[in-house]
């Protein structure tokens, strides 16, 4: 406790002198209309009021983000250790990769529509372009900036196959593959928003879509609030997931 205090007690003040504005500017000035912006008291009402339906669009929204992700996962993964690990089909079709992976996930959203028969299978397919190309490039740039002594040291004791993979591949450009993961749970969520405000019937992005559409923004407001602070803990909980995947790191950066 005494350790996430000292970590995050500028972060924690930023955050009360923001709530403090914010009630000073709602409750005792006219700057901003009450009724698109309304002083927090009455946020933490409809928080309230909403907290089933906010869960309930969450485990929706996981429904759609969480095969996506794995699928994204195995892929991704999959597919970046053998381009990683073999030039000539890699350099075939790199300009493809280069061509493809800046393109918005979004561009594809009219032949999801067109080729999928439910709007969650259309999502779960768009999901996956937006998730999968951060991962396989990742992996891809691990497998390619492993230093040569792993490779020695691999052939000086003979591991060849899956041995080579999960014993000296997999940990060596495992920094470059979790920042990929990284990558892509940040922009999964801008895309699983964007697709859930304008077709969905349930979700996350859904529940603000909904309320903006009836002018209820303190509803809005706490819709944005909860989906903040779930991204928010998911997020911490994937930085403490890698941290510990890569505490031999942790151990080379305290060393030095």
């Amino acid at each position: 406790m005494k350790k996430f205090f000292h970590l995050y007690i500028y972060s924690t003040l930023i955050a009360i002198t923001l709530l403090g504005l914010w009630v000073y500017i709602t409750n005792f000035t006219e700057l901003l209309d009450p009724v698109i912006f309304p002083s927090p008291e009455i946020v933490v009402i409809a928080f309230g009021q909403a907290i089933l339906d906010l869960f309930k669009g969450f485990l929706s929204s996981m429904g759609l983000l969480v095969p996506a992700f794995a699928l994204a996962l195995v892929i991704g993964i999959g597919g970046g250790l053998y381009f990683g690990l073999h030039h000539r089909f890699r350099a075939i079709l790199e300009p493809f990769f280069q061509t493809f992976s800046p393109l918005p996930p979004t561009l594809f959203i009219p032949y999801a529509i067109a080729l999928f028969p439910t709007f969650k299978s259309a999502s779960i397919f768009i999901l996956f372009i937006t998730t999968f190309w951060p991962i396989f490039l990742g992996t891809i740039q691990g497998v390619l900036l492993i230093d040569k002594p792993y490779w020695d040291n691999a052939r000086t004791i003979g591991l060849k196959g899956k041995d080579l993979i999960f014993k000296v591949i997999l940990p060596a450009s495992s920094p470059l593959i979790l920042s990929g993961i990284g990558t892509s749970l940040g922009f999964s969520f801008i895309v699983l928003m964007m697709a859930e405000m304008f077709g969905a019937e349930s979700g996350m992005g859904h529940f603000i879509q909904y309320y903006t559409d009836f002018t209820q923004y303190d509803f809005v407001l706490a819709g944005i609030i909860f989906n903040s602070l779930i991204i928010l803990a998911i997020m911490i909980i994937f930085e403490k997931v890698k941290k510990r995947l890569l505490f031999w790191t942790n151990l080379k950066s305290e060393a030095n």
